[in-house]
C-alpha cells in the first residue's frame, strides 16, 4: 500500500497545520482553558468558523450535501494536525456523525441534518460510552422503547446515561447508542429536547470538553433512527479509533519535537545532553514509536476507505498500538525533560494529558487487543476437533 500522500493531501495538511499555528497557537489554547474556568463554552466560535470556511467540517461529507466528499484519509490528516496542535473543537464527533448519517441516514434525515453540518453552523458528537462499562458494544445500557406517541405514529423514548461525549454543550445533534429490543440501534437526538440533560466533566485533559449526558424519557421521532446496526455501529467505533489514533499521532509528533529541542538546547558538563548515548537511544525509541503509530493509522484508514477484508484488524491493531505507544512516548518525553516537564508552565504536561486521555477515547488498548483476538480466532463449526477441545 502507497503511503505517500497526494498533492491535494499535502496541500490539505499544510492548510491545516498553519491554521492552527496562526489563530490557535498554544498561547491561545491555555486562554481558553483559562476562560473554561469562569464558564462552560465548548468551542471557540471564530476559530470554528474559520475552519468551517476552509472545509473541515463537509471534509467527509457527500459533495450533494455541501461536503468535499473526501475519505476517512483526508480526515485523519486534520485531526493529526489537530493533536499536534492540541486542538479542541468538534471536528472528529461531527466527522463521525456525519459519517453515520451518510451511511445509514435516511434521505430525508441526511437533507435535514447534513448541509448545516457541512457548513459549520451546527455541529454533533456522539454519545456512546458509559459510566463504569467497556468501550465496546457490550458496554451500550441505555434503553429504547417504541411508543405510540399519544396518537401522532410511533416514536421511540430513551432512558439512559452516556459519559465522556465530547463538546456535548453547544451539540446541536446527539448521536445515541441504545439497546432497542435487545439488538444496538443508534438514533439521532435533538440537543435541546425535553429530558436531555448535560452536565460538564472535569478531565485530566483540559484542552477539551467532555460531558456526562443523560436522558429521561426522551421522544425521539421515529424517522431519527439510523437504519444501522451492531454492525453498522462497530465499523463507526473503528473509524472513531483511527481518528483517535491520528489524534494521538500528532501529539507523539510534537512531544518529540519538544524533547529534541529540549535535549539540544539543555547544556550539562559542558555538552547538551542530547549528545549522550543513553539519551539518543531514548530519543530514537520514541522516534520508532511515531513511526510505528504512523504507518498504523495510515494503513487502518486507507483499508477502511478501500472496504477491505482486514479493515477492522487494522483499526484494533493500530488502536491497540497507539494506545500504548503514545504512553511510552508521554514516559520518555517527561523523563528527558525532567521535572520541569510536568510543570504548569512548560507546554509538555498538556500534551502528557492528551495522550493519556486518548488512550482510552474509544476503548483502551486491552479492549482493541481482545477484540483483534477475536477477529482473528479462525471460525469453527459446532462440531468441529477445535471447538471440542477448547
Amino acid at each position: 500500500m502507497n503511503f505517500e500522500l497526494s498533492e491535494e493531501q499535502r496541500m490539505l495538511r499544510e492548510a491545516s497545520r498553519d491554521l492552527l499555528s496562526d489563530r490557535a497557537p498554544i498561547e491561545h489554547v491555555r486562554a481558553w482553558m483559562d476562560r473554561d474556568k469562569d464558564d462552560d463554552a465548548d468551542v471557540d466560535p471564530e476559530v470554528w468558523q474559520l475552519t468551517a470556511d476552509l472545509g473541515w467540517p463537509g471534509l467527509g461529507l457527500p459533495e450533494e450535501f455541501g461536503g468535499s466528499g473526501q475519505g476517512l484519509v483526508e480526515l485523519a490528516l486534520v485531526a493529526e494536525e489537530m493533536g499536534r496542535a492540541l486542538g479542541r473543537g468538534p471536528f472528529a464527533p461531527t466527522a463521525i456523525v456525519g459519517r453515520a448519517l451518510t451511511d445509514s441516514g435516511s434521505p430525508e434525515l441526511r437533507s435535514e441534518v447534513l448541509p448545516a453540518l457541512a457548513a459549520g453552523s451546527s455541529y454533533a458528537t456522539w454519545a456512546f460510552a458509559e459510566p463504569r462499562s467497556p468501550w465496546s458494544l457490550d458496554g451500550v445500557n441505555t434503553t429504547a422503547h417504541t411508543h405510540d406517541g399519544n396518537g401522532s405514529g410511533a416514536e421511540f423514548v430513551l432512558d439512559g446515561v452516556k459519559t465522556a461525549v465530547q463538546d456535548a454543550g453547544g451539540a446541536r445533534w446527539l448521536l445515541v447508542s441504545a439497546q432497542h429490543d435487545g439488538v444496538p440501534a443508534s438514533f439521532l437526538v435533538d440537543r435541546a429536547a425535553p429530558g436531555v440533560t448535560v452536565r460538564r466533566q472535569r478531565t485530566l485533559d483540559p484542552t477539551r470538553a467532555f460531558h456526562e449526558v443523560r436522558l429521561d424519557g426522551v421522544r425521539v421521532p421515529h424517522g431519527r433512527r439510523l437504519g444501522a446496526g451492531s454492525v453498522e455501529i462497530q465499523r463507526l467505533l473503528d473509524e472513531a479509533s483511527v481518528l483517535r489514533c491520528a489524534d494521538a499521532l500528532g501529539v507523539m509528533r510534537r512531544m518529540l519535537e519538544l524533547t529534541v529541542e529540549h535535549t539540544t538546547s539543555r547544556v550539562q558538563f559542558g555538552q547538551p545532553i542530547g549528545a549522550f548515548q543513553a539519551v539518543k537511544h531514548a530519543a530514537a525509541d520514541m522516534a520508532l514509536l511515531v513511526h510505528g503509530a504512523q504507518a498504523a493509522t495510515h494503513y487502518a484508514a486507507m483499508a477502511a476507505d478501500a472496504g477491505t477484508d482486514d479493515a477492522a484488524r487494522a483499526a484494533c491493531a493500530a488502536a491497540s498500538y497507539v494506545s500504548a505507544g503514545a504512553g511510552e512516548v508521554a514516559a520518555r518525553a517527561l523523563q528527558l525533560h525532567g521535572g520541569i516537564g510536568f510543570t504548569w508552565e512548560h507546554d509538555l504536561h498538556l500534551y502528557l494529558r492528551r495522550a493519556r486521555a486518548d488512550s482510552v477515547l474509544y476503548g483502551d488498548a486491552a479492549v482493541h487487543r481482545d477484540r483483534l483476538c477475536t477477529l482473528l480466532r479462525p471460525s469453527t463449526g459446532v462440531n468441529s476437533p477445535t471447538t471440542a477441545a477448547s
